[in-house]
């Protein structure tokens, strides 16, 4: 049977076991399981329980460590009452020497909790004078508010809050931001739209910066450029890092145009988030993801320094169907603008981005040493990109396929028979293909379109295009066959 929570104020999704392991460490939570099982802990233990359920809510509570930190009179009398638990403790030990190394482990936990707020707040006017040099002191957040909105990402995965949260104004501001934050000792962790699902957004480490894109909002009319080893002018967008992707979609859609990246979370998502993650969508089918159609993208790297990466010979679709790839690597200075040393070239094989059968493989982080992409921040800061944009095929046809019965398996390759099928008629492609299954349709209360009661165990929605429309009207109904015949 499982144990009920002991500590007080443990509301969080850590265990008991866990926060015992926190202050005590972990050959002490399993001395306290030895003296339960002796029967010898009792009242002693519900007040080192306590002890630690009091110190847990100030940590887990940005709110209560600022007023412990502004009050010293009342930061006091807290460790007072913890130290005169713990001599309680310590009366009741009865010689007990496995008790007295809890006593020892518990009051050295009581000494580095009443020391950090000294030393948070220390640590504050350092970075508040630091960073103070770099960017505006309003934006350098050390409020409770801001640093329980950045404790996690859309995982609502939470291990530790953030020490402090940057939200630089301008692109120019980040390098010199991120050299401050680490002469001051914190981790650094960047974060748009706070979308992920994959905890790259979340702290581990109680000294950590979290440097939001948000404002870095620059964004571009269409430009027609010129790119390295590409014939003619290409219609491109720049934009900053925290440009939210729906912005973009409508930028390019205003001029007839198609922005490829289109996640699920668009509406929230960012641009630096989205080379971050490489992220897909809908039209990733035709065009790819975030990498097929990157331009070029600006970067600021754990050591502080400007790095910008930019695509040679782009073939303005999907980089795998590629024989060789390359990219120019520059760096800068801390101005931005100054180079540091020769270019780069990165050069390799188109295949060597993708798996066979994948349009994109999440395992793999390195992609053959291009800095950025698919990274999750973990080897610097996006702060802005360009991207190539796309023309729709005049003629558009949404088909939405429903499959009911209980036998998926005659189902499921019907995907991959609309696949092969379209791709086998000339001058038709598929703009988007999205698969929903039986546990998403019931999520999102999806409404049945055919003449049934029951809802689908499985929905297939297909974004045909062409400049035929007889051609993309007769694969619509070439597709609907298919679907039929399972």
């Amino acid at each position: 049977m499982q144990r009920i929570r002991e500590i007080p104020y443990n509301y969080t999704s850590f265990s008991d076991r866990e926060i015992v392991i926190r202050y005590l460490g972990e050959d002490n939570w399993r001395l306290i399981e030895d003296l339960r099982g002796t029967r010898r802990t009792g009242r002693s233990a519900r007040m080192l329980f306590e002890v630690l359920g009091d110190m847990w809510v100030v940590e887990r509570n940005p709110y209560l460590q600022d007023d412990l930190i502004n009050d010293a009179d009342r930061r006091d009398a807290l460790v007072r009452a913890l130290n005169h638990r713990l001599e309680q403790f310590e009366r009741r030990l009865n010689d007990n020497r496995d008790a007295a190394r809890l006593l020892e482990a518990a009051r050295n936990a009581v000494d580095r909790f009443s020391n950090c707020f000294g030393e948070r707040q220390n640590l504050r006017g350092r970075v508040r004078q630091v960073l103070g040099r770099v960017t505006r002191k309003d934006n350098i957040d050390f409020s409770g508010l801001a640093r329980v909105s950045h404790a996690t990402d859309a995982t609502d995965w939470r291990v530790e809050m953030p020490f402090v949260v940057i939200s630089p104004d301008r692109e120019e501001e980040v390098a010199a931001i991120v050299k401050a934050c680490i002469d001051c000792g914190l981790t650094l962790i960047p974060r748009g739209g706070g979308t992920g699902y994959t905890g790259s957004a979340v702290p581990l480490d109680a000294h950590c910066a979290v440097i939001n894109t948000e404002k870095l909002e620059t964004l571009s009319p269409v430009e027609e450029v010129e790119l390295p080893g590409v014939e003619g002018k290409v219609a491109t967008v720049r934009c900053g890092a925290g440009v939210v992707t729906r912005r973009v979609s409508e930028l390019a859609a205003a001029q007839g145009l198609a922005f490829a990246v289109d996640p699920t979370s668009q509406d929230a998502s960012t641009i630096g988030g989205n080379i971050a993650m490489n992220a897909g969508g809908k039209k990733a089918v035709l065009w790819g993801t975030a990498l097929d159609n990157l331009a070029s993208w600006r970067m600021v790297t754990p050591q502080a320094d400007w790095l910008e990466v930019e695509r040679l010979d782009h073939n303005r679709g999907k980089i795998h169907e590629q024989a060789t790839v390359r990219f120019r690597i520059r760096r800068y200075e801390a101005d931005g603008h100054t180079p540091r040393g020769a270019a780069q070239e990165l050069k390799m094989p188109g295949q060597a981005f993708r798996k066979t059968g994948l349009g994109k493989d999440v395992t793999d982080k390195f992609l053959s040493g291009l800095p950025g992409v698919q990274k999750e921040g973990c080897d610097g800061l996006i702060t802005s990109a360009r991207f190539v944009l796309h023309r729709m095929p005049e003629h558009v046809r949404t088909v939405c396929l429903e499959f009911f019965g209980t036998d998926l398996g005659r189902a499921v390759p019907a995907i991959v028979e609309i696949i092969d099928r379209v791709k086998g008629l000339g001058g038709v492609e598929i703009a988007g293909l999205e698969h929903l299954d039986e546990r998403y349709v019931k999520a999102v209360s999806y409404a049945t379109k055919a003449a049934r009661r029951e809802r689908p165990k499985m929905v297939l929605i297909v974004d045909l295009v062409s400049e035929d429309e007889s051609a993309v009207a007769a694969a619509a109904s070439d597709v609907v066959h298919l679907a039929n015949l399972r």
